[in-house]
């Protein structure tokens, strides 16, 4: 199996994401990564998995393997989408294995278009400012830092124009509940990432990983979804976004 099939399997993305964060060994990583050992050195050492070598063995974190991985599913197409939210969705108790909707995550009060903005900078402070407006956010500062922190090891941008904002990690010591923002600027920003320019912005503010991840997957459907994006561009208020998103859930 060619090696960019495996990073793209949404199934085995999601298992490895709801391990327990700790370090995973060269075999560890093999076994869960359905690859040989020899494929997890190789790679390592190429520079394509997030590794480091302690006394002479390799050794991957678990944080930066959960962020490496994530990419994979704002970038896994429609099927790859629906598999991985089928996992997540198994690994919850009975009472809480229904799929999270974005419109219920996203208040009318955390929703901006026009959003004022026009550097990255001005991007995030603009969302977290926004995200607070709820009441919900009880650290704005925090936020934007832990936001600006994770822009800079990697950016969100994806390379339809949208970026996924987040820290890295979820921040239930400041957040009441998990919850979504969305800003949408006049034009496109240079953003980073595969887009040269980005004009809709999500921040997703999660409390715990499971959470984040079927969040992600669950708005990365919406996000796919033929003609959503387009339809996106054109909403001129809150109630438009929350009526052009419940009715893409409905089809899903």
């Amino acid at each position: 199996m060619p090696i960019r099939h495996i990073w793209t399997n949404a199934v085995r993305l999601a298992k490895i994401l709801l391990m327990p964060y700790r370090d995973f060994d060269v075999e560890g990583l093999a076994r869960y990564l359905h690859l040989s050992p020899q494929q997890v050195v190789k790679l390592a050492e190429r520079g394509k998995l997030p590794g480091r070598k302690v006394s002479g063995q390799w050794r991957f974190a678990k944080p930066d393997i959960h962020h490496w991985l994530e990419r994979r599913i704002g970038l896994s197409d429609e099927i790859e989408l629906i598999e991985v939210e089928s996992v997540l969705r198994k690994s919850e108790p009975p009472e809480q294995q229904a799929d999270p909707r974005v419109a219920e995550l996203l208040p009318p009060e955390a929703i901006a278009v026009p959003l004022q903005a026009r550097t990255r900078n001005s991007v995030i402070d603009s969302m977290v400012e926004l995200a607070a407006a709820t009441g919900w956010l009880w650290d704005p500062r925090e936020m934007a830092e832990a936001v600006k922190a994770r822009e800079d090891m990697h950016s969100t941008a994806l390379g339809n124009g949208v970026a996924l904002l987040h820290p890295r990690r979820p921040m239930s010591k400041i957040l009441a509940q998990p919850f979504l923002a969305l800003g949408i600027t006049v034009g496109g920003i240079p953003f980073g990432g595969e887009s040269n320019l980005s004009d809709v912005f999500f921040l997703i503010c999660s409390t715990e990983d499971s959470g984040h991840l079927r969040t992600l997957a669950r708005l990365s459907r919406v996000l796919a979804a033929a003609g959503f994006l387009d339809a996106l561009r054109q909403v001129e208020d809150a109630e438009q976004v929350r009526r052009l998103i419940v009715e893409t859930e409905k089809r899903l």
